[in-house]
């Protein structure tokens, strides 16, 4: 049996829309109109197309876009002041400092001081302790975890009881989405490069969240039958074959594994576009916030 394909673009769509509407509607009852300040920090190609294509799906939704570019020499002080001018500006709901930042640079500090009513990435110390930590909530939940669930959801929408294994433990992935899994009452192992017998640990998920970065590590024989399988690892391989002489493939290797999954995120096409989704509906409660 072939695994069923959740599409994340459609969700992504459907999160969009909804965003959208909700956009039009505050506007038109006088309320401020969301906005998104972008920091880029040199010249990483890979970094312009991100913020690029952030900046596009706020044009599409209403919503304002600040871009701020400095050189990749810029200083910690530099960057910091940008933050915090940006902190102070009412325009502002949401910052985004997009990473990775140049290695003199103290990406910690530099997390640490936006404002946590405008930290849509969801990467400031407070907001990820809140998530942690039961009975409170974090205003901001990391894009990509968040998205990641969503999805997850769509074909296995009571996640309480179920075993959920994570591969990976990143600050941007692997963890924050073991959290959330452990707030919807899953039962979740964090798996890393020491896990003893990993194909076996992994073999026990009903929903399989891989964050390694490591192309087509996991294998159909990892998998146990019928499983949630949400790949958001998204690396480059040579492909002779490709008109580009390389393609995207994720973390799972996606041939093997749909034979043997219950569902399946395809990559690209699968988690990548719910990031810019969530990041559009994190924008939206940042200017909810604001309100209050």
């Amino acid at each position: 049996m072939t695994a069923q394909i959740i599409d994340g673009k459609a969700v992504a769509a459907k999160v969009r829309a909804e965003v959208g509407k909700a956009v039009a509607e505050r506007v038109a009852a006088g309320k401020s109109r969301p906005g998104l300040a972008t920091v880029l920090v040199g010249d990483d190609p890979a970094s312009h197309v991100y913020v690029s294509s952030k900046r596009k799906a706020c044009a599409e939704l209403g919503i304002e876009s600040f871009g701020f570019e400095l050189p990749a020499d810029a200083t910690q002080d530099k960057v910091e002041g940008l933050v915090s001018e940006l902190n102070a500006d009412p325009r502002v709901h949401g910052i985004l400092v997009q990473l990775p930042l140049p290695s003199h640079l103290d990406e910690e500090k530099v997390l640490r001081a936006i404002s946590i009513e405008k930290d849509v990435d969801g990467f400031h110390p407070i907001n990820i302790g809140r998530l942690a930590q039961k009975g409170r909530d974090p205003l901001f939940v990391p894009c990509t975890p968040a998205g990641s669930l969503v999805l997850a959801q769509t074909v296995y929408p009571k996640l309480e009881g179920c075993n959920a294994v994570v591969l990976g433990r990143s600050n941007i992935v692997g963890m924050p989405v073991a959290l959330l899994l452990v707030r919807a009452n899953a039962t979740v192992t964090i798996c890393h490069s020491r896990t003893k017998d990993l194909p076996a640990v992994v073999r026990q998920a009903d929903v399989l969240i891989a964050a390694v970065g490591r192309p087509n590590m996991v294998k159909g024989s990892w998998v146990k039958p019928g499983a949630v399988v949400i790949d958001v690892g998204i690396n480059r391989i040579e492909d002779p074959t490709h008109p580009k002489g390389s393609r995207l493939v994720g973390d799972v290797d996606f041939e093997e594994v749909k034979e043997v999954a219950g569902a399946i995120t395809p990559v690209p096409g699968g988690v990548g576009p719910m990031t810019i989704a969530m990041l559009m509906q994190n924008t939206l409660r940042g200017a909810e916030l604001a309100d209050k």
